[in-house]
Order: structure tokens, then sequence, then C-alpha cells
């Protein structure tokens, strides 16, 4: 047996394992059985790497639908929601998604004009009218953004939508990404608009009740918005189930949850990260290592989810959401380990 970093209990190689999942939990995954993980080594290798990465929390890995591997290393247990930062972002666009297999907006190219006209503030730009969904969804509004230094000023306005419509533009329109919340809680807000239901309940009805995912309440904005693209929370063992439905093409136990065009439209690139690289398209970075394509949400701390459809593969990685996890620090460390160790492990199942 293999000692963590970090940590005074062993390592057990996947052979030796029992998988303990609640059952509520587990519901549509496979049972793992004996003999079930047949790359031994390659797994264990990558749990290894996993559990000594003292930032990383959780990490749950699914192979063909079937569970192989689910533990909390460190902090709360697999079924507890924990906050997820910016993979809040990926639930919006999924939402984004889903009201528009409804026709509940007309669709990607739709104005916010169109769709929420009341939200535009009156001093703003004339072009913000023209603003499409899919500039949102993409961050490709062009106006400037409210992360990084200027986040803290914009959750401390009175009015996140008003501020986040009111700021200059430092871009054309569809003209490149610039990471910005702001971008998605205003496509929140003009989804609520559209429907006349919160965020959440959208979130819970069209996404949570089909993957049987909780989905607890998060921070509003003074005017009552939940906030977009940032602030869920998701058990570990519900989040696996969104990466599974993406994974499956839009279906859950024999359920269509979003349709195969919008996943489709998700998984191709639109505008690419100037911080990582990735290419960006519907709420999903992508990537591609080991001569196979993923999807990936990326949440501040290191909160990520990882779907890799030819290899079967969906996983679920949380870590310590108070730390940062830069390109040169934690978020590398785990996109080698998601590249290098699981990526390769899943080929050889």
């Amino acid at each position: 047996m293999t000692q963590r970093a970090g940590s005074t209990r062993p390592v057990v190689p996947l052979s030796r394992r029992k998988l303990m999942v609640g059952g509520a939990a587990a519901v549509g995954f496979k049972a793992l059985g004996p003999g079930s993980v047949t790359a031994g080594g390659l797994w264990d290798s990558a749990v290894q790497r996993a559990g000594a990465l003292e930032q990383l929390r959780a990490l749950v890995i699914a192979k063909d639908g079937e569970i192989v591997f689910a533990e909390a290393f460190r902090g709360p247990a697999l079924t507890r929601a924990v906050n997820v930062k910016s993979v809040s972002k990926t639930i919006v666009a999924a939402v984004t998604g889903a009201a528009i297999d409804r026709g509940t907006v007309p669709g990607i190219t739709a104005t916010l004009g169109e769709v929420a006209p009341d939200l535009i503030p009156t001093s703003a730009d004339p072009r913000v009218a023209g603003l499409t969904l899919e500039h949102l969804v993409t961050m490709q509004a062009g106006l400037e953004r409210t992360s990084g230094a200027n986040y803290g000023p914009w959750v401390a306005s009175r009015n996140w939508v008003t501020d986040a419509l009111s700021r200059p533009f430092v871009a054309e329109p569809g003209r490149g990404m610039l990471y910005s919340t702001g971008s998605f809680h205003i496509l929140g807000a003009a989804l609520s608009r559209a429907t006349g239901e919160s965020l959440l309940s959208l979130t819970r009805t069209w996404l949570g009740q089909p993957l049987g995912m909780d989905v607890p309440a998060w921070t509003r904005d003074p005017q009552g918005f939940f906030l977009g693209g940032n602030e869920m929370a998701f058990a570990p063992l519900d989040l696996i189930r969104f990466a599974e439905m993406t994974r499956l093409g839009g279906t859950w136990q024999d359920r269509r949850v979003l349709s195969k065009d919008w996943l489709r439209a998700a998984a191709e690139p639109r505008t690419r990260s100037n911080f990582s690289g990735l290419a960006y398209g519907y709420g999903w970075f992508l990537g591609q290592a080991d001569r196979t394509d993923y999807l990936m949400a990326r949440g501040f701390g290191g909160q990520v989810v990882v779907v890799a459809p030819e290899r079967g593969l969906s996983l679920v990685i949380t870590s310590d959401p108070t730390r940062p996890a830069r390109s040169d620090g934690h978020f590398g460390d785990l996109r080698r380990l998601i590249e290098h160790d699981l990526l390769p492990a899943a080929r050889a199942v």
C-alpha cells in the first residue's frame, strides 16, 4: 500500500477496493463488480497522483457507465454539496440549451433586446440591445470584464445586471473571449425574464429533476436574480450524473435532458481562453490529449468536470475553493493528471 502525501490513510490499489456508494447516489450507474477494473496499474497510478495533490479534495471516475472510483481524499463527503465556483457557467449554459430546446427563447442568435429588453439600462451603449445569447454564453460580449480585479466592485454594486451592461465595450462582440462572470449573470437573468421563472427553478426543473441531482439555492443579487456563472453547489456524486448525461448525448436513464443538437453545438470551438489556451464552446472548455477530444468545466480553486465521449470517460474533481488554481499551479497539476494519467488509463480499459 502507498501513503498519500498529506494524508494518514494509505492508498489501496483499485484491484483490492470495494467501492461503497449510497444507493440513491449511484442510481443510473452499473454495479461495480469483482474484476470490473482491468486497467489496474494505470488507474492506481492516477489515483495515487490525485491523492498526492494536497489541494484536491475529491475524485469521481466513471467509465462506460460504471463508477470505477469515488473518494473524498479530504474535506466534505461525496454526497455533500460543495461550491463548484465557475463550473456553474457550464450549468447555466446547459439551462440555456434546455430553454432553446423548448422554444422558450428563439435560439442562440436571439438578442438581449428581443429576449429581455427591460434588463437594458437606459444609459447603456446602443449596441447592448444587439448582444446575442451566443455572445453571452461564449463570453464574447465585448463589454469590460466583471471578473478578476473587477469582480469585487461588481458584486458590491447595487444592480449587478445594470453594472455589467453599463460597462464600456473594449472589443467588438464576437471577436474574442473576455472571461467575465457578468456575461453569464446577464444570461441567467435574461432566461429568468423570458420564462418568468428563477434560474434556480429552471435549473431544478430542467436538470436537477431528470438527473436526480439536488440543486441547493445559492447567491442572489440585490434584485433577486440568482448569480449566473458562480457559487452553485453540487455533490460530486450528483455532478457525475450531469457529466454522464453529457457523455451520453443528452439522455439519462432513457430520458431526454438536452438535445443532441445543443450538445453538438456546445462542443464546437467558438473562441479561445487567453489564460489556459483551451478552446471554448457553449460553456465548455475544449481540449485534446492522448489522441482524443475532451470537454471541461472549470471553476476557481480546481473544481473540474471532464467528459471524454470517445473514451467513455466522465470525471468530477473538487478542490479547496478558497485557494487559486492557476495554469502554472494546481490547475496545471490537474490538467496533467487528466491528460497524462486518466485519459490513457481510460484508453487501456
